[in-house]
This record gives C-alpha cells, structure tokens and sequence, in this order.
C-alpha cells in the first residue's frame, strides 16, 4: 500500500475535509481528492462520505485510521521540518486578556532561546476555525472545540470573583454593572450560579476588554465580574474588593489546542510551556 496515500488518508481523516487537508500536504484540492480516491479503489471500500462541507469518515475509515495513524505519524515525525526548532515562526491565537497576562509571559523563556512568536487575538470560535485554516498553530481557548482534526488540552480552570472598588458597602445586586457585552455574558452566568436569579438588564458600562472592565471598576462605576486571575494584584492591594466568596465559584475551563496531527518542534515547545506554567495560574 502507498505511504503517501496513506498520509493523505489521515490527513483528510483528520482535517475532516479534503480542501482543508491539502496545505498540511503541500497538495492542491485535486489531487488530494484523486489520491483518496485511489485509496478507495485500492481497499474496496468508501472511505468517506462527501458533504457540502468537509467530509464525513465511514466506518471503514474510522477502523483504517486507527490502525496507522501511531505508524505514519513516527515516520513523519522523523522530517517535521529544520532541525532549529525555531527557524520558523510560531503563531499564537488566543483572547487578549489571558494571552497578554499570563500567557506571553509563560514564554518569556522560549523567546530568549530564540523563539519568534506571532500573536493574534480574537473569539474562541473564530480563532478554532482558524486553526483548522491552519493560519496559527495553536489557540489558547476558552471553550473545548468540536468536531474532527482538532486536539484539546486542558490547561487552567479560571475562576470568576464578583468585584467592587475600594469601600464599596452597597448591594451588588442593584449597583451599576460593568460588563464586557451588553448581554452580560460573565455577569449572566455569576447570577444565576451564585444568586439564583438573572441580573438586572442595561448594565452602566460596556467595555469590550477585560481590561477596561477592571479599569471601570477601579475607577468606581459600578460591580462586575472578573477572571481571578486578571484582578489578583488588584484584590492583594486592596484596591478592589471581592465582593462575596462563594463556596463554590464559577470556573471555566481554559484549553491549549493543536490539530490532531503531530506538531512541528517549535508549537510543540510554546504547548509544553504553556502546560508547564499554567500550574502557577
């Protein structure tokens, strides 16, 4: 059986589209699709179901991948790329509060033994489609992505804390709202879980940055409902106050995700000093 058939099956397994699997492959569309094709014709058996789009895996397909992908993956691992591990860049994608507080800082390391990094910012959605795009290499994520082709690991749980500014006596539940979207989708969640029921609508301020969220609440225009993480220098000081301590606070959990195929050395490096660090988190 053709090794290079076989890639082009695991690719496509995995990309769960053949237009998708073309780039990892250095291929055009055609000629990834008249390589599976072949691969059928070989087997005696479809291997996949074509869709508006991507395709779908049979069972036949599902079986063959399991058998070799262990087998093409350590043959391909032998050729990943230049033996520097960071002679070419490493793009990043996550949202730009994590990314800028804690996990450009966890890399500090890997840019002083020469790792050049390229960072994009973005939604979680938008930034998983385009790692599927391959346009980065790895998303820090704030949800667990879906579907095919794509690998998630667990790195952090960030806690979420209801916060005031310094002095605050009043009732959370009638201040003004600091909130990062006008649905309040952190300040929704806070609410239902801890208080039992649904915020008040039109909060004071809308500030698209977690940032800005926590400059508003220092700055004393409302309450709002930040990552622990963000706000941890700010609750040490005194300048901002949690405002209740739940026994069991909202968490989410954050995620470190590659495509499920092997990873070049320099992604794979930021991916382990990434997990390595989050530890402190």
């Amino acid at each position: 059986m053709d090794l290079d058939l076989l890639r082009t099956f695991l690719a496509v397994h995995r990309a769960g589209s053949l237009t998708g699997a073309a780039p990892s492959l250095g291929l055009s569309q055609p000629t990834v699709t008249a390589q599976v094709r072949a691969l059928e014709e070989e087997l005696g058996q479809q291997l996949f179901v074509r869709r508006a789009r991507g395709v779908t895996p049979t069972s036949a397909a599902d079986e063959l991948a399991a058998r070799i992908a262990p087998h093409v993956d350590a043959l391909s691992a032998v050729s990943l790329g230049p033996a520097d591990p960071f002679a070419t860049p490493v793009h990043l994608a996550g949202p730009a509060e994590l990314t800028t507080v804690r996990v450009l800082p966890a890399l500090s390391g890997l840019v002083s033994a020469g790792l050049r990094l390229r960072v994009t910012f973005g939604l979680a959605e938008d930034l998983l489609a385009g790692l599927s795009q391959r346009r980065f290499d790895l998303v820090v994520s704030t949800i667990r992505p879906r579907g095919r082709g794509l690998t998630a690991t667990p790195l952090t749980d960030e806690e979420f804390v209801l916060v005031g500014p310094r002095g605050f006596t009043g009732d959370p539940r009638s201040a003004p709202l600091v909130a990062y979207a006008e649905d309040l989708p952190i300040i929704r969640r806070y609410w239902r879980s801890v208080l039992g029921v649904r915020p008040p609508p039109g909060p004071a301020v809308v500030v698209p940055d977690l940032r800005g969220v926590l400059a508003s609440v220092l700055a004393g225009f409302g309450v709002s409902v930040l990552p622990r993480y963000l706000c941890a220098a700010e609750l040490a000081a005194g300048s901002l106050v949690a405002l209740l301590e739940p026994e069991e606070p909202p968490i989410n959990t954050l995620f470190v995700v590659t495509r499920a195929e092997p990873c070049r050395a320099g992604p794979a490096a930021v991916r382990d000093a990434l997990l390595a660090d989050a530890a402190r988190w």
